[in-house]
């Protein structure tokens, strides 16, 4: 699957951001934070977005009456660049551990270690191919500049800046998997390859991710 096509591409949901979602991750994309990826099947989000998900059949909800969010992580760990340095980084995965228990607490109460009666959270941001139209892949990396052909008359390449996740979902007393996610999104777009990205860059894509959860949560519990 090519990232770098153009912009109308691109935009297949908004996660209200400058910027658009990207497709749903394909299986050379997985990261290999999660346990298992074989029971993963295409899904829609609550915001609408594609996504990779599992959840336990046997699923009950009502079971649980508190959230333990692990600290997130890279996954793997990434080297820092020019264009992406290391306090962009630190800021970007602080960003996701507040935003979501920001979000889930609105779901459950935040409890202080795993135990019975606890879901556990752990997520983490994963490898992104970085691909262009005409180019060939870039490596492997956590925080992809993906170069997407929008100024095709003048030969620029704007730089969108996109972010993948994997998350599980884990009975806090068992360690069961509940459930599984991976999922990806398309934050601001840099003017050029030498900007240097920021965490507010995709601060928006982090804040969707977090929200589907709790929306996510109160989806399933309802049922």
């Amino acid at each position: 699957m090519k990232l770098g096509l153009m912009i109308s591409a691109l935009c297949i949901a908004s996660l209200g951001v400058s910027g658009c979602a990207s497709k749903v991750p394909q299986p050379d994309e997985y990261s290999g934070f999660l346990s298992d990826y074989s029971q993963l099947k295409e899904a829609k989000s609550p915001s609408g977005v594609e996504v990779m998900r599992w959840v336990d059949p046997k699923l009950n909800l009502k079971r649980y009456t508190s959230v333990y969010i692990e600290p997130t992580q890279f996954f793997p760990k990434p080297q820092a660049t020019a264009q992406i340095p290391e306090d962009t980084l630190r800021s970007i995965n602080e960003y996701y551990n507040q935003a979501l228990k920001r979000e889930l607490v609105k779901s459950l109460p935040l409890a202080s270690a795993p135990g019975p009666g606890v879901i556990v959270v752990r997520a983490a941001i994963t490898a992104v191919s970085r691909k262009t139209e005409g180019l060939k892949p870039y490596e492997f990396i956590p925080v992809a500049l993906v170069a997407a052909a929008v100024s095709t008359g003048t030969g620029i390449r704007d730089q969108e800046t996109t972010l993948g996740t994997e998350a599980q979902f884990l009975d806090g007393d068992s360690g069961r998997v509940l459930a599984q996610v991976v999922r990806k999104g398309t934050g601001k777009p840099l003017d050029n390859d030498s900007q240097v990205m920021k965490a507010a860059d995709v601060k928006g894509v982090i804040d969707g991710w977090a929200a589907d959860l709790h929306q996510s949560y109160s989806k399933f519990k309802a049922k």
